[in-house]
């Protein structure tokens, strides 16, 4: 199959099944499951406040997504028919860079049937429409490997800067990748001789994503009070406290787990008692402090009971069965969750585990790198298939190499057969 016609595929594949489900799903996009980013970017758009109410900043999130829908809302309001054909084209977008990665390290079909694989797995394929991050954060993601593939096999010190501004904008959506640039600068730089290189490499991996995250970083200093990526570490603590393992073995998810006795409300809260006309103020930063503070308490205090979590986190995040807060919507969308996610992903897992012994060396690495990474990164927050979804597409790449070389080992098999059926 030529290049172009495998990309043309991928992109039918991506985005009709998006599309039905969009015009299925439109009267919910804009109303549920919806990402609080939602919020600052209708504030930003309305006020040029990027924050929950007109004049008081916030950095009470990650900024990507915010900014991604102020740049949607702006030229065309908020709707779900630009939130939804905005966000297919991200889909596509991330399912064609699936399709680089795999053509680049063996094939065309390799590509292809990797990028088939990540873009029509049926929770994503719900989940991309919906007013969410986790669609921005499975194409930085994507780019960044495809990047570091580069930078690596090139050994190019101009490609590790890329692939540091990249990481960079991966954090800005996502602050618990804040230190997935030092994970990948040790892989980029592994090839690189003399010493001096590989130094230089790492350096610039680390500092164009430095480069990238500082002006935010300040911005909160200056507009908020605090040097953050992000003052909401009251979602870390709704991990990491003594409640959190029982309301997750209920079945119930961590914004179920009772608030801590005393503290002030968050900046959600005080927004929206503020718009209710009861004016209520928050230091963002005090508060960040304090569940900090409570959550450092936690993991010194009580080490076992932070294991359990982190076991318990792990399982979650790789578990095929997801089991979200939101788990309400229509008929189709619960069958999928239950039945066709589940069966999807037992098949992907098995497939990828394959892929581990034919795929190309240096891009098992990576994937083992960004994959271990994100397991950590749920062990010491939370796991849950949302947290997982944007990292599949590694799980994809190396189930395509296993399809193809069994599909290689099948067609080699077959003169054999047909020799021995002839005498």
């Amino acid at each position: 199959m030529k290049r172009s016609t495998g990309a043309l595929v991928v992109v039918a594949a991506a985005a009709i099944p998006r599309a039905l489900v969009l015009m299925r799903e439109r009267e919910t996009i804009l109303e549920k499951f919806v990402d609080k980013s939602d919020r600052f970017a209708q504030t930003l758009v309305d006020h040029g406040t990027f924050g929950f109410l007109p004049d008081v900043p916030s950095a009470y999130t990650q900024p990507l997504y915010g900014w991604f829908l102020a740049a949607l809302y702006l030229p065309f309001d908020r709707s779900w028919l630009a939130v939804g054909i905005a966000q297919i084209v991200v889909a596509v977008a991330t399912a064609l860079v699936v399709f680089e990665i795999g053509s680049r390290l063996r094939s065309t079909s390799v590509g292809l049937i990797a990028a088939l694989i990540s873009t029509l797995h049926p929770y994503v394929i719900w989940h991309d429409v919906h007013l969410n991050r986790e669609v921005l954060d499975g194409l930085v993601l994507a780019v960044l490997a495809l990047c570091a593939l580069v930078a690596y096999e090139r050994r190019s010190l101009p490609l590790s800067a890329l692939t540091g501004a990249v990481a960079g904008v991966a954090i800005l959506g996502n602050a618990r990748l804040v230190l997935l640039p030092l994970a990948i600068a040790v892989y980029v730089a592994w090839r690189f001789v003399p010493a001096s290189r590989t130094i230089t490499a790492m350096a610039l991996v680390l500092g164009l994503a430095a480069v990238v995250v500082a002006p935010w970083v300040v911005r909160n200093k200056i507009e908020v009070g605090c040097y953050a990526i992000t003052t909401d570490s009251r979602a870390l603590w709704k991990a990491n406290n003594p409640n959190t393992r029982d309301v997750l073995d209920r079945g119930l998810w961590i914004d179920d787990v009772p608030e801590l006795p005393g503290a002030p409300p968050w900046p959600e809260l005080a927004a929206d008692r503020t718009l209710a006309g009861t004016p209520t103020s928050v230091d963002e930063c005090a508060q960040m402090r304090l569940y900090r503070d409570e959550v450092v308490d936690f993991w010194r205090e009580q080490p076992g009971e932070k294991a359990r979590l982190a076991l318990q986190a792990t399982r979650m995040l790789w578990s095929p069965v997801p089991r979200e807060s939101d788990e309400s919507g229509s008929d189709a969308a619960r069958l999928a969750r239950e039945v066709a996610e589940p069966a999807f992903m037992i098949a992907l897992y098995a497939l990828a585990l394959a892929g581990f012994f034919v795929a190309p060396p240096h891009f098992v690495a990576l994937a083992a790198i960004m994959l271990a990474y994100n397991t950590l990164a749920a062990m010491a927050f939370a796991g849950t298939a949302r947290y997982r979804t944007p990292w599949d597409f590694l799980l994809a790449l190396l189930a395509a190499f296993a399809v193809v070389a069994a599909w290689e080992r099948l067609r080699l098999r077959r003169p054999a057969y047909a020799g021995r059926a002839r005498r």
